[in-house]
């Protein structure tokens, strides 16, 4: 540990790096019990991290790792549930691979995206999510599509529906690349790309998105141009919103349409009024 760069341990003791610590930790680890005498030349074996770890024999001696850590004299080391080997350098987990594949054709390479992919052609959505981005795509299975009521997916990918098939999916896409590790404990409401917000839920046994549940083992799918979340069930946006009903406007009263009839009553009643005053003075 101590040929590590100056601060390294330090970094990785911290508590919010323990996920990291324990990804390390755990390249360290082979599932069985491995002894020497099974180590018969270059060989690559899976650690309990998940990443395969490659084992080289050169002469009498063997080195395991990308970095070729030594395997020194201390070997064959029995404990009461397993076997330790000690080496000379901390084994550092190898970059994955860039990928290669942008989001579209990494739907098509899988095989278990056939529905989406049809989805996508239908919505003329493949060229948008070819693109530059970066998206990140909550993906839902063949079998998420076949939980849905019979007829739905049939329905949905016909010309007159295109405009509900694109808000559907669109509502599975969000903004940027965000890995797992982006993602904070418990809700985090996000805004999607077909405009509406859904919550990401992330609990101690499972993560969801919307009313779907994601892919514990199939997470963090890079692409060239995003990121690929595996989810088993297809998410529903919300319903708009209603508008409400206009406000009434009290009627207004007209005013009689005057014919002359009016003006002539005043006259007439002006004429009388005038009569009375001068009988009066004589």
């Amino acid at each position: 540990f101590a040929k590590l760069p100056a601060g390294t341990v330090e970094d990785l003791l911290k508590p919010e790096n323990k996920d990291q610590l324990t990804d390390l930790l755990l390249y360290h680890v082979i599932s069985g019990m491995v002894t020497s005498d099974m180590v018969t030349g270059d060989m690559s074996v899976p650690t309990a991290e998940g990443t395969e770890l490659a084992i080289s024999v050169k002469g009498e001696e063997v080195y395991v790792g990308e970095g070729g850590a030594k395997v020194t004299d201390m070997y064959d080391v029995m404990a009461t549930n397993g076997v330790v080997h000690v080496i000379d350098a901390v084994l550092m987990i190898p970059a994955p691979p860039a990928p290669t594949k942008n989001i579209p054709e990494l739907a098509v390479e899988a095989g278990v995206f056939k529905t989406l992919v049809a989805a996508l052609t239908a919505a003329d959505l493949v060229t948008t999510l070819s693109g530059d981005g970066p998206f990140t795509v909550f993906a839902p299975t063949d079998d998420a599509f076949a939980k849905l009521p019979a007829g739905t997916v049939d329905d949905l990918l016909k010309p007159e529906n295109k405009a509900q098939l694109t808000s559907i999916l669109t509502y599975h896409v969000l903004p940027g690349k965000i890995m797992s590790s982006d993602l904070k404990e418990g809700t985090t409401t996000v805004a999607t790309v077909q405009g509406s917000d859904v919550d990401v839920v992330v609990g101690a046994s499972a993560v969801k998105y919307g009313t779907a549940t994601v892919n514990p083992e199939l997470y963090d799918v890079e692409a060239t141009n995003g990121v690929v979340h595996v989810i088993d069930s297809v998410v529903m946006p919300p319903a708009p919103a209603m508008a409400p009903p206009p406000a009434e406007t009290p009627a207004k009263s007209t005013p009689a349409a005057d014919d002359g009839s009016n003006a002539a009553a005043f006259r007439v009643s002006a004429l009388g009024l005038v009569a009375a005053a001068v009988a009066m003075l004589f």
